[in-house]
């Protein structure tokens, strides 16, 4: 199992997000909030505040690509087999609408064959308090066995 599947089932929910942000400084700055990690998903919520807005008020496009990050790159991590070391290689994102409410940001990679060494793509997607999807992004992971 992985060491941050373990940690995540051991504190819980809340105090796995609080310690995520000292691991990896950059994400403590969107503030996130794990809903569920497990083999194949991850999801956590990213509330509408005013430190991750841009300029016109909405939730800004890199805090969305931080989240992308986070579910992905946690997702992989708890996914892969025992001993294999990932790192994210690449990201492609699309904004589909704007980001006006407190936001989910859910990688659903249950069908990912996560024991394949090389590259991996990791799909994520972002939806806000209505259920409309406002970011989609596949983000590729490089797996080394």
């Amino acid at each position: 199992m992985s060491q941050n599947l373990a940690l995540y089932q051991q504190l819980g929910p809340e105090k796995f997000s609080a310690a995520i942000g000292t691991v990896a400084p950059y994400f403590a700055s969107v503030e996130p909030e794990f809903v569920d990690l497990r083999k194949g998903f991850a999801e956590v919520r990213i509330r509408n505040q005013r430190k991750v807005h841009n300029h016109i008020g909405t939730v800004h496009a890199i805090a969305l690509c931080n989240g992308a990050e986070l579910v992905a790159g946690t997702c992989t991590d708890v996914s892969i087999p025992t001993g294999a070391r990932w790192l994210p290689i690449g990201m492609t994102v699309q904004y589909l609408a704007k980001a006006k409410t407190d936001i989910r940001v859910v990688t659903e990679a249950e069908a990912v064959d996560w024991a394949q060494p090389g590259n991996i793509e990791v799909p994520v997607a972002a939806y806000d308090t209505e259920g409309t999807k406002v970011f989609s992004a596949v983000i590729t992971m490089n797996v080394k066995h």
